[in-house]
């Protein structure tokens, strides 16, 4: 017989070892949803629990202790009192590698609305309508699951369960705490319920919501502010680029299978929109600041704004009087990092299938965010969108609506899909 060439015998050793590896993922992930499904009914219980008894930003104490003892009984190294009632979960594989991290917020919203659910909250004028209660839930579910195959993990995973998101001070207080001192993650990953059909998830690079800001004009006293801030007004206005009488409008067409968020032919990309709810006049001791607020798609329609109002103002008679402008952030924005979320979305994809797990192709309008954005700066991250609705039983997961419900099969497709992509992202 003849010697092997050693090239072959390189190459099929590669071959078979890798093989091994793409069989033993796909055990892990078989794994993952075979114990999903022996927890759910828990799970389900678990999240009515958080939902009879719903806590205000800056009051999670029941919630957080829940927490605290959920994960101590997984053998989680257990971190508390960070930034308030924050928690962090630490699991680590049996074999050193990546650390990622996973962001779970837990407040709930005021609300005297009656509950549409029989376990109805129990707390007076406070309620889950934004769905934190589920969003808790997945991550403890993942928590689960995960520790269950610790062994086989290479590296560590961070489970943040973040108080006072509603408020927009609980990201920031956690990190004033010293949490990027207590965990070091390469990668970090959160996600929203929203009215997207259960069973599905969602994400794209950059922005999720639109770029919400307020731009500051400053002028000097003219003694004419009412001339003043009618010419404002018309240039304010003369920046929002979409048409009165287009289907953008009409909030329902986000969610529309060609033109909304997720369609290949969206109408939510490249705008800037005026608040016209919003505009503000206020005497200074150097004359006059008109306030306007703005939604922009993207950094490009944002960057472009302060240029083109400046450029308005230095053509007409108010040029001696112009003082200055800036944009101011109200909210945080949300950017997600590129090469996360397509290699998130492909790994997703290969293991859950393309009809589940969806590429955005446009930008919430109506100018909410999250405070997982203050996150962002500090760590390459995803925020996924989670579909909660089911059209069919009348279950619509329309965030802060007094209506807002969601289908508890959700709970199920959070814990399998992100699970998986813990899985894979500690072996990218």
């Amino acid at each position: 017989m003849m010697p092997r060439n050693p090239s072959y015998t390189l190459t099929l050793f590669l071959y078979v070892l890798f093989s091994i590896a793409a069989f033993s993922q796909q055990n892990i992930h078989k794994d993952v949803q075979e114990h999903t499904e022996m927890i759910f009914d828990s799970l389900v219980k678990i999240r009515r629990d958080f939902h009879r008894h719903p806590e205000v930003g800056g009051e999670e104490q029941r919630t957080s202790q829940k927490v605290i003892e959920y994960l101590s009984s997984l053998g989680l190294e257990v971190k508390t009192g960070i930034g308030g009632y924050g928690v962090v979960g630490i699991l680590k594989g049996g074999k050193p590698g990546k650390k990622i991290a996973w962001r779970a917020d837990m407040d709930a919203m005021p609300s005297n609305a009656p509950d549409v659910v029989a376990f109805a909250s129990e707390t007076e004028g406070v309620r889950h309508i934004c769905g934190h209660d589920v969003h808790t839930t997945v991550a403890l579910g993942m928590a689960t699951v995960l520790a269950a195959q610790r062994e086989r993990l290479e590296g560590t995973i961070y489970f943040v369960f973040q108080p006072s998101e509603e408020n927009i001070k609980g990201a920031l207080a956690m990190m004033d705490d010293g949490l990027f001192q207590l965990i070091d993650p390469e990668e970090m990953y959160a996600m929203h319920v929203t009215p997207f059909p259960a069973g599905t998830i969602a994400a794209k690079p950059e922005e999720m919501f639109s770029d919400y800001k307020r731009v500051d004009l400053r002028f000097k006293d003219i003694g004419n502010t009412e001339a003043l801030t009618e010419f404002v007004k018309k240039q304010v206005h003369g920046l929002e680029n979409v048409p009165k009488d287009s289907k953008f409008w009409n909030m329902q067409n986000m969610g529309d299978p060609e033109i909304g968020i997720a369609g290949p032919k969206s109408i939510y990309t490249d705008y800037t929109t005026v608040d016209n709810r919003n505009f503000k006049v206020k005497e200074t001791e150097e004359g006059v600041k008109i306030s306007a607020f703005l939604s922009f798609s993207d950094k490009k329609q944002r960057d472009a704004a302060l240029p083109e109002l400046k450029k308005q103002i230095g053509q007409s008679d108010f040029t001696n009087d112009f003082l200055g402008a800036e944009l101011v952030h109200v909210f945080p924005t949300l950017d997600n990092n590129e090469r996360l979320v397509n290699e998130s979305l492909e790994q997703l994809s290969s293991i859950y299938g393309e009809d589940r797990v969806l590429r955005l192709h446009g930008v919430v309008a109506d100018g909410r965010s999250d405070d997982f954005a203050f996150f962002q700066p500090k760590v390459p991250s995803v925020y996924f969108f989670m579909g909660g609705s089911n059209y069919e039983k009348g279950i619509i997961a329309q965030t802060h609506s007094p209506n807002f419900a969601v289908d508890e099969s959700c709970i199920r497709t959070g814990v399998n899909l992100f699970a998986s992509l813990m899985v894979e992202r500690l072996e990218q």
